[in-house]
């Protein structure tokens, strides 16, 4: 609680502590990175040759093509998340990084490590979703 107290004074995160942010970020960005290759990955690979079983081959079908839009899915979601992760780089750089962008004031630091691209606080974000 004292933690908040004295995020409530600061107009900004100490350069230290933006550079252990920057940290966990690039941590997460290179692990994000990893994620979408491997979906890239299955979603480009094409048809599995070793299989010619052609009673097998009727029904894997079907499932290679939700497979497929499935992780087409997930690619553009994990794309939209490094992207996120970027643009608080971004932030970083220019010394805004974890201040909320309705209200101005300090983003929690636990709140920015479990979500570290976070652009709102807790409250700003439930005032958004009681709209």
């Amino acid at each position: 609680m004292e933690d908040n107290n004295r995020n409530q004074d600061r107009v900004r995160y100490s350069d230290e502590e933006l550079a252990e942010f920057r940290e966990l970020i690039l941590e997460r960005l290179a692990r994000a990175r990893q994620d979408l290759e491997m979906l890239n990955e299955n979603v480009s690979g094409g048809d599995n040759a070793e299989d010619t079983a052609p009673t097998f081959k009727i029904l894997e079908e079907g499932s290679n093509v939700l497979s497929k839009e499935e992780n087409g899915q997930l690619a553009a979601r994990q794309y939209k998340y490094i992207q996120n992760l970027e643009n608080a780089l971004i932030r970083i750089e220019n010394k805004t990084y974890g201040v909320c962008r309705v209200t101005g004031k300090l983003i929690p630091k636990e709140r920015l490590r479990a979500v570290p691209h976070a652009t709102l606080s807790v409250e700003a974000k439930m005032g958004q979703k009681n709209k």
